[in-house]
Formats: C-alpha cells, structure tokens, sequence
C-alpha cells in the first residue's frame, strides 16, 4: 500500500450521504419546475383560456426572475453558508409552488366572485364568466398574471438550489471526483422528471391541477427537516473522519503549488460580483450556459406540449405518459457521461479542465442528431422523443462538468457567486428561448407557416430543433476561446 493510500485507509464516506441528499432536493426541485408543464396544456389552459404565447410568457417570466436571483442568492448563499441558505431555498420553492394552487380561486376572487370558495367553487364561477361579453380575455389574463407572481416566489427559491449545492460540492468532494458527484446530484433532476408524468397528471385527474401544486410543494418541507440532522461542513462534521477529510482536502496543497508565480488575482475574503465579471473563466461559464440551459428548459418546459400538439396524446393519456416517462429514462445516461472527466484525470493524466474540455467537446456532438427528430418523426413517434433523451443526457452531461469548472478555478468563498453568475445567464438563454418559442407556435399554428416541407407548429418544432442541436459546439468553441487551459484563481 502506497503513502497515499495508507492516508485514505479506513475513511468514511459521508460525503456520499450529503451527495444523496443534493440528489433528492434537486430531484423535488424539478418535480415542482413540472406540474405546470404537465398541468397547463390539458388542465389549465382550457380552464382560463390560455394559448401557447401566455404559456411562452409564463416560462420566460419565470426564467429571468430565475435568473436575476441567482445573481444574488449565489452570493447570498456565499454569505450565509450552504447550511442555512439551502434551508431558506428549498423552503421559499415550496411555499411558491403551494401558491399556483390558489390561483383559480384568486382570479376568482379578483373577477368579483367569492373568495372564501373551495377549487371547484372557484373553477364553476370562472366557467360561467367566460359565457359573458369578454369573459375569456379577461380571465385568461388576470390568471396569467397570478400565475406569473406564484412562479416568481418559485423562481427565486429554486434559483439556490445549484449554488448551494454546487458549493457544497466543491466542500465535500476534490476535484477529480466533482463532476461525477455534481452528475450524481444533477440526476435528481431526471428522477424527478420521470416520476413527474406519472404523479402529476394523475394527481390532477383523480383531484384537481390544483392538489397537483400543494402536494409535490409539500414534500420540500419534508426534506429541510432531514437536512437539519444531516448537514455540516466537513471540518465540523463528526460523521467525517480524518481519513475522510484528508480525501476531501488533498487538492490544497497542489492548488498551492500551481498558483505560485501566477498573475491571477488573490482575494484574501472572496470575490465581489463585479471583480468575478472581470475574469475570462467567468465569462468561459457564462458561455457554458446561456445556449445550453435554453435548450434543456424549452424540453422540460415544452416536452408534454409537444407531444400533445405533434401526436395528439395528453399529459395524462397512457401514451403521453410513456413517452414523457421514457424521454427522461434516457436522459439518466448523463450519470455514465459524468464520469468520463473522472476517468480523462485519473487515467490519462490530465488536469481537470483539460479533462472536463474534453468531455464536453464529446457531449457537444450528440445534440447534433436533434436535426432529424422532425422528420424521423413521420415514421414514429419513438424517434423524437428517443432523440431527445439523448439530447438530454448530453445536456445533463455537459451542465455538470460546467457547474464542476467553477470548484476547479474558483476559491470555495467564491463558488456560489459564480455559479449564480452563470445560472442567471442561462436564465436569460432561457426567457429568450421560451418565449421565442412560444410566439413562433401560435404564429405557426395561425398562418400554418411552412418550413423545410413541414406545416404549422410542426415547421416551428424544426426550427427549434435545428437551434437546439447546434447550440452546445458554439458555446465548446467560445469556452476554449476564453479559457484555453486551465488557470487557477487563488483565495
């Protein structure tokens, strides 16, 4: 046994309790990003009357506040510790999803009708409104802006989710292992899209769209009592032991080393926003996730929608649910594609952002497919949704290692902040690309537009797509541009 291996005999391996944990809150936090998706096509929208253009605002909206936030709750989560800013995160998430329950009564309310009535009270009274002169327009936009508020309340809490867990990443495991762990972490968002078709549209059947958003809300509280009992830094843990801490902290002394003689800056108590902005590796992650985040989103956000508009089966059909459910079981490959920078460090010698570079230009190539979903789609319906799992896993894939390039180049203090930085670029990717999105449908429908031999939002699902495939090389190219070796920022 070498020297290094007798240091990490007999460690403990509590930081792969901590990673569960990270799994399961990004898990419900996606679970409660998909009852609207799954809810408003055939649920919600008849209710108030809604097209695909509300439906664009509605995610764009959510997407810039999303943004926005995490400018300043990555710092906010910096400031406060992972402990407590997770807490207050996944608690202001839940509380927002419960809120979209009680926007059928509210217009309501709103409209003149009574406000202490139950959802089915609130849904008869706005059925009988939009029989009178201009009923539907009205309810339709009244519900559009409570919907927009109650996402806003779920914009700004989900937006910790990623900071707080990418900065307790970059605590609990070294840099050869993060983008393993964060693709771990990260896969929660893929069970929590599978389980998502099946729970919500039958939770919305069986009870309502309503008990859809106050049940999958309620089991974010759940969750912050467990991570009171099983959180704490490493340093303070005493589920953690000297072998293990030894593990966790073996990149100290080689970032030391490398950062001798460097003219990057050295913050001695983290970084502010503004001098972040002034380094290229920030921008290297901007790039990483303005396109990219876009892409992920219009599937999560759009996927239900698509299926319903192109193949005609409902969220809560046996067939829309099997596809759905089998788009993002593909998408769960992302946990073999993180390991592959793990495997570019440890077997071939290179440095972590050589090896995540590497990985990513691989991951970069398999949205490429996504140019012929639309017209494999002609023959069956099982290309498409095949083809975009596969964009998915590629997508999960690549978003891990970019999280992972902050913990590599930034200081610990510093991790969160930038993290936000990039969350809120990809939050602007993906207003740009919802709402697009949404007004090139209705457009498509309306004027049955034709595009490359295809016909109405079809001929816009083409256009989409050939944006979604080539997004990922663009933003490899502009990343090597920026950052084209690794360059360590020293605290």
């Amino acid at each position: 046994m070498n020297e290094s291996n007798q240091t990490f005999a007999g460690m403990t391996r509590y930081r792969w309790v901590v990673c569960s944990m990270l799994f399961l809150a990004t898990a419900i936090n996606y679970m409660d990003r998909q009852v609207l998706s799954l809810t408003w096509k055939d649920f919600i929208a008849p209710e108030f009357g809604w097209n695909d253009t509300d439906y664009g605002l509605i995610t764009g909206c959510f997407s810039i506040v999303y943004a926005i936030a995490m400018l300043v709750v990555g710092k906010f989560i910096d400031k406060v510790g992972a402990r407590r800013g997770y807490l207050w995160a996944i608690g202001l998430w839940s509380a927002g999803a419960c809120l979209h329950a009680f926007c059928g009564i509210a217009t309501n309310g709103l409209l003149g009708g009574e406000w202490l009535t139950d959802f089915a009270g609130a849904r008869q009274n706005l059925a009988t409104l939009q029989t009178v002169g201009d009923g539907v327009w009205t309810v339709a936009t009244v519900s559009v802006w409570l919907f927009l508020a109650a996402r806003c309340v779920l914009a700004i809490g989900e937006s910790g989710n990623f900071p707080a867990a990418i900065k307790i990443t970059a605590e609990y495991f070294p840099k050869k292992d993060r983008g393993f762990a964060t693709s771990v972490f990260n896969s929660g968002a893929q069970i929590g899209a599978l389980l998502a078709p099946f729970v919500i549209p039958l939770l919305a059947r069986c009870w309502g769209w309503e008990m859809s958003f106050l049940l999958v809300g309620a089991v974010g509280f759940v969750w912050m009592g467990v991570w009171v009992y099983v959180y704490d830094a490493p340093q303070k843990s005493k589920r953690v032991n000297a072998a293990e801490l030894a593990y966790i902290e073996q990149d100290s002394v080689a970032d030391a080393s490398l950062a001798e003689g460097t003219d990057e800056a050295r913050p001695t108590s983290g970084i502010s926003i503004w001098k972040c902005l002034t380094y290229r590796q920030t921008w290297a992650v901007v790039a990483g996730r303005f396109l990219p985040d876009g892409v992920w989103w219009f599937f999560l956000f759009w996927a239900p929608a698509y299926v319903h508009d192109v193949y005609g089966y409902s969220s809560d059909s046996t067939t829309g649910m099997l596809l759905i459910f089998t788009l993002y079981l593909i998408s769960m490959l992302s946990i073999v594609g993180g390991y592959l920078p793990t495997w570019f460090v440890g077997h071939k010698g290179m440095n972590p952002y050589a090896g995540r570079m590497r990985a990513m230009l691989i991951y970069a190539f398999f949205p490429l497919i996504g140019l012929v979903a639309q017209p494999l789609g002609s023959w069956s319906y099982w290309f498409p949704i095949v083809i975009i799992g596969i964009i998915g896993a590629a997508h999960q894939s690549w978003s891990a290692n970019v999280y992972s390039v902050v913990g590599d180049m930034f200081p610990k203090s510093a991790v969160a902040t930038v993290t936000g930085i990039g969350g809120m670029s990809g939050g602007i990717g993906c207003l740009l690309f919802n709402m697009c999105s949404g007004m090139l449908f209705t457009y498509s429908k309306e004027t049955q537009m034709e595009f490359l031999g295809f016909r109405g939002i079809e001929a816009g699902y083409m256009i989409v797509f050939m944006v979604a495939s080539l997004g990922y090389l663009l933003s490899w190219v502009i990343i090597k541009l920026l950052v084209p070796r690794y360059q360590l920022i020293k605290e």
